[in-house]
């Protein structure tokens, strides 16, 4: 599949930034969710295309990366 079909396959989507993310510009993501996949992108560059994982891979992550 190509990026522009990728994109398109977003739209509608809601995108949150991570409760992390500073508002400074600095590193930051968005996530948006969806019945079978987490979506994952660079909030400062939401032109390119997102990450996308299962739920079950995605709990996995934020458990590991949990303090």
């Amino acid at each position: 599949m190509s990026g522009d079909r990728a994109r398109l396959c977003l739209d509608g989507l809601a995108w949150f930034k991570s409760s992390y993310s500073a508002g400074n510009g600095g590193e930051c993501v968005e996530v948006a969710v969806s019945p079978a996949r987490v979506h994952v992108r660079d909030s400062k560059d939401t032109t390119r295309a997102a990450l996308a994982v299962e739920p079950t891979a995605w709990a996995a992550f934020v458990e590991f990366a949990a303090p």
